[in-house]
């Protein structure tokens, strides 16, 4: 069928964008023939309504329904576009033929060859924007299930060949994380009745969810550095969620008075911020880990509802039946997280110390100490390095001989055996680590790191990934991946990594070598100028 007639060319794709739904012949000529009168208008439309039918005649029925207000196609079905061949194929779940229409189609706007009047071209530009993101949230289903049902390399092609058309839907690669997991991220939760709005009670308690949520196979739940750079956020919570690349968030509040423990979770959509689900909680620090565990069991109960999947029930650990001591291990790691001032990690120490007298079957206390040691030596003018080392390597020790499953207590000895220079030891225990917890971001981190000190930078690349996937708000996860693409001299990619390092609030030292490595000497120097200024209003946290 051949249509020399442009607008009559316009007038039947117009119908064919929303086949179902008749139009009004007053818009039809507003967008077709805008500033003539309306008479002429008509005559116009009329004329194009000939044409249309004489060129419709060979499919041996009438195809316009045409009234006196309004004008439709009778038999839409019959007369297929690209369009709507995709989306049928969509609704069909044939993702080949998806994929193939999808390679065909490129990158060529809908309508691309039609243009009238401004009137035309905003309403074009609406549609191209509707359709776009009906298909989009249609395509964006279709990875779901794909990933869901382990056909991952079909799902990497509509992924590409989407991708190609809509470069937002790359988000969506990590929105769905590795093997087709749910990404989601739980938020630092409110101490309600501290003035600080946050307590190391409190953030146990996350830590515990975090924890407790990564062992459920469907998830990819982001790291605790990532979430907590997001306390007292002003970013709305889909920004948040864009920002760490979670389709879900969990947020909440914790209330404590005496032994009673109040508990209040919701779980939020990324997408558009609004609340899901949402429940309280109750109950006293003598069960507090059965409460934890009824916690993490009711928010994956509520985003398998959501996502329409059967998760496994998480299992929180059941580190120790001491409450004194517990208590002493929440106070111990929150102090190592601040690190400096008022002699921190020196009371971290002694705290988790206390702890571990107390109970000395606590392998997640003997973990907490081991890092505390591991600080002394890197943050503090101890004076004897060796000595600290030798002590977190006992403590991690202890950790693995009371509890085998955990992973972490491996990268700290391996930390031990480096200072050694036991190379070979501490690559074996950073794998060791890996094999055991390959969802710690910094267990992958720090096998990145050793791969890249053995100059295996190639090797440590897909760790150094691994390690931003799970935990995308950190800096110094980054910074490791910067010195992997810097030292391969890939300089340009290495400077889009540095200015991601600045962006997440860090100095600008590796974006002014990299600057200077590209011969951008004034800009290096303005670059260095900015990190000496920085580092002068600012402590950074450990790796």
């Amino acid at each position: 069928m051949v249509l020399a007639n442009r607008r009559a060319r316009g007038l039947l794709a117009i119908l064919l964008l929303d086949p179902d739904r008749p139009m009004a012949r007053e818009q039809l000529t507003k967008l077709l023939w805008p500033g003539r009168f309306e008479a002429q208008a008509r005559a116009s439309l009329r004329q194009c309504l000939l044409e249309l039918g004489k060129a419709l005649e060979p499919l041996g029925f009438p195809a316009l329904m045409i009234t006196r207000d309004r004008i439709g196609l009778l038999a839409p079905v019959l007369l297929r576009t690209d369009l709507a061949d995709l989306e049928q194929a969509l609704a069909d779940r044939d993702y080949e033929s998806v994929i193939q229409l999808l390679s065909s189609i490129g990158t060529a706007p809908l309508l691309d060859q039609l243009s009238f009047a401004d009137s035309f071209n905003v309403w074009l530009g609406a549609r191209r924007k509707e359709i776009t993101l009906r298909i989009r949230a249609s395509v964006e289903c279709a990875l779901t299930q794909l990933g869901n049902s382990g056909d991952l390399e079909v799902r990497a092609r509509l992924l590409g060949a989407w991708a190609a058309r809509d470069p937002s839907i790359a988000r969506f690669a990590v929105v769905e994380g590795i093997g087709g997991k749910t990404r989601i991220a739980v938020l630092p939760f409110h101490a309600l009745g501290s003035l600080q709005g946050a307590d190391y009670f409190t953030d146990g308690i996350v830590d515990e969810l975090i924890t407790t949520l990564g062992q459920v196979s469907q998830l990819m739940v982001a790291g605790r550095t990532s979430s907590f750079h997001y306390r007292d956020s002003d970013l709305a919570l889909p920004a948040i969620a864009d920002a760490l690349g979670v389709r879900h968030l969990v947020e909440g509040s914790v209330q404590r008075q005496g032994e009673r423990v109040r508990i209040f979770v919701r779980l939020i959509d990324g997408g558009n911020g609004f609340e899901t689900w949402g429940h309280r909680y109750d109950g006293s620090l003598d069960d507090i880990f059965a409460l934890q565990e009824s916690v993490a069991q009711a928010v994956t109960s509520a985003l398998s509802a959501a996502l329409g999947l059967e998760m496994a029930t998480p299992l929180v650990r059941g580190m120790t039946h001491s409450k004194a001591a517990y208590d002493l291990y929440l106070q111990g790691r929150a102090l190592c997280a601040r690190i400096f001032g008022d002699g921190a990690l020196e009371n971290a120490v002694n705290l988790l110390e206390q702890a571990v007298a107390l109970d000395p079957q606590f392998a997640e206390a003997w973990v907490a100490l081991a890092e505390a040691h591991q600080l002394v030596a890197v943050y503090t003018q101890c004076r004897d390095r060796n000595a600290e080392s030798l002590r977190m390597a006992d403590c991690a020790r202890r950790a693995v001989a009371l509890s085998p499953a955990l992973g972490y207590p491996h990268s700290l000895l391996g930390v031990h055996a480096w200072t050694q220079n036991d190379i070979v030891g501490a690559l074996d225990h950073a794998f060791q680590a890996y094999r055991l917890e390959p969802n710690n971001p910094t267990v992958a981190m720090r096998l990145a790191s050793f791969l890249i000190y053995c100059g295996r930078t190639t090797d440590a690349l897909p760790y150094a990934r691994a390690a931003i996937d799970q935990d995308p708000a950190d800096g110094r996860k980054y910074a490791l991946l910067w010195a992997i693409h810097f030292g391969r001299g890939e300089l340009e990619t290495a400077s889009e990594i540095a200015q991601r390092i600045v962006d997440l609030g860090m100095p600008s030292i590796h974006l002014a070598l990299t600057s200077a490595a590209l011969g951008k000497h004034d800009l290096a120097v303005e670059q260095y100028q900015q990190t000496k200024r920085l580092v002068n209003t600012m402590i950074l946290p450990p790796i």
